[in-house]
């Protein structure tokens, strides 16, 4: 990672958290859970419309990153970025492909900082009889080949899934509370 990625980072990472705090929202109907490891506690409250917004500094993000690969053992890593009661945000790393998922009542944005993968989103999660979570895949979605400089963005409760990865992806991950209709 360079110099280069640090600033993109930052860059967009502010930008997608200015972008997800702008929005009027509603809270999700369900939160992601602490995955048997019992409720975690709330997180914090968004800074309120009209304050100064949150900094991050590109070097501490990419220092940050750097850490949770070497200690992930190479098939995930995520540093987090931001956390509170309106957004998410981490830089993601994989390496591998991963089963596939959905966030109840949080849309979620992909910016892919370097490398490349094939995403599949929407339709169905299946899983054979007596396989792990990370061995869904997905039923009727679409598949895209995604790279840097691409975004996508999966609406709340949208199955989604890293089909294929090509040697490694990076992305920032934003996770926001859309306005309900």
């Amino acid at each position: 990672m360079n110099k280069r990625f640090a600033g993109s980072a930052a860059i967009m990472a502010i930008g997608a958290i200015c972008f997800a705090g702008a929005l009027q929202a509603q809270p999700p109907a369900t939160q992601d859970a602490g995955r048997g490891r019992g409720t975690p506690p709330p997180p914090p409250a968004a800074p309120p419309p009209g304050s100064a917004g949150t900094y991050l500094n590109g070097d501490d993000l990419q220092a940050a990153l750097k850490k949770a690969i070497g200690g992930a053992g190479g098939e995930m890593s995520s540093s987090l970025v931001v956390n509170n009661d309106q957004y998410r945000s981490s830089i993601v790393h994989r390496e591998k492909a991963a089963g596939a998922i959905a966030h109840a009542g949080w849309t979620e944005l992909h910016y892919v900082i370097e490398g490349a993968g094939t995403i599949v989103t929407g339709g169905k999660i299946v899983r054979a009889q007596g396989a792990g979570a990370g061995d869904a895949s997905i039923e009727g979605g679409e598949t895209r080949r995604m790279k840097k400089g691409d975004v996508i963005i999966v609406p709340a409760n949208s199955a989604h899934w890293y089909k294929a990865v090509e040697g490694s992806i990076t992305y920032l991950e934003v996770r926001f509370i859309a306005p309900a209709r």
